[in-house]
């Protein structure tokens, strides 16, 4: 009987072996949509870039280094940057103050309001300019009304023209982009969170400081950091606007590629636009990570422990 367990198992009587996994062809799907990112968004940056490495004639070094020692180049990205924050500092403010208004203070119309905010999402940027023309221009209406009232020969409106006409062309026109991820983020918000901190005697403004606002931190902060790379990019407000001393940098990159035809030098700047805004992307994606890491407790425990 020992003998017979020793030997060794016949090869009928050993596992046969497992059969290979099919092969998996699925990874052919990516590869159209990944075609056409390359087509459409990668080849045209090499391309920028390798036409910003090309020799200009015209200045005493490089390329690079003749565009950004430039006076032109370093006003227009600090204008660039300072239009941009601004701008989106104020679509921050006036933007949430309309969403806490249309989702917990309810109205007659704030229906028709909400369909308006959904309506400006799908106009061009233009339009905005051209009925701030119309409005706020020297020949607008409201100049028409104020210098009929006071007789005065000169328009007393002629902030149309300036860095604070376009802010505010801006802030018109990007504010239903912070609205609707907050409006989105307060229908999410459960009612219970509400009544429990209403029921503990919170005021209304600690009930939007300590359960509401926490919870809509990250449609905050997405629809902030879209309206920020959008203002960062904006052409059409900024030449619609004529406003001639206000040169940003897309601005820059149509006036010396189209006008003066200094495609390196556009290119350069251009590469400067593009480097800032993924800086700009990842910088926001790095902040959303870690505060979305951190969150804790909902802003309803907060208010039940310190009502404890």
């Amino acid at each position: 009987m020992t003998a017979l367990l020793d030997q060794p198992a016949s090869a009928a009587d050993e596992a046969p072996p497992r059969p290979a996994p099919p092969r998996s062809w699925s990874w052919l799907w990516a590869l159209p949509p990944l075609l056409i990112v390359v087509i459409s968004a990668v080849y045209p940056l090499i391309r920028v870039c390798l036409e910003s490495a090309k020799a200009d004639d015209t200045q005493p070094g490089s390329t690079w280094g003749g565009v950004l020692e430039s006076a032109a180049f370093r006003d227009a990205l600090w204008r660039t940057v300072a239009i941009a924050a601004t701008s989106t500092a104020g679509c921050l403010i006036l933007g949430t103050f309309i969403a806490i208004v249309l989702a917990f203070v309810p109205f007659p119309g704030s229906t028709l309001v909400g369909r308006m905010i959904d309506t400006v999402l799908s106009l061009p940027s233009f339009l905005i300019t051209l009925a701030f023309t119309f409005l706020y221009g020297t020949a607008g209406a409201v100049n028409a009304v104020l210098t009929s009232i006071t007789g005065s020969e000169t328009p007393l409106l002629n902030f149309l023209y300036t860095p604070a006409g376009v802010i505010a062309a801006e802030i018109t026109f990007f504010t239903p982009f912070v609205v609707r991820p907050l409006l989105a983020s307060f229908s999410l918000l459960p009612r219970a969170q509400l009544d429990v901190a209403a029921s503990l005697g919170a005021s209304p403004l600690r009930v939007l400081r300590s359960v509401v606002m926490p919870e809509a931190w990250p449609a905050l902060m997405a629809g902030g950091s879209l309206v920020l790379l959008l203002t960062l990019n904006e052409f059409g407000i900024v030449l619609f606007t004529g406003a001639k001393g206000v040169i940003t940098l897309p601005v820059l990159i149509y006036t010396r590629g189209i006008v003066t035809f200094d495609l390196p030098g556009a290119a350069v700047i251009a590469t400067v636009q593009v480097a800032l805004s993924l800086a700009l992307y990842t910088l926001y994606r790095v902040i959303f990570a870690r505060v979305m890491t951190g969150r804790g407790k909902g802003g309803a425990d907060v208010v039940v422990e310190q009502a404890k």
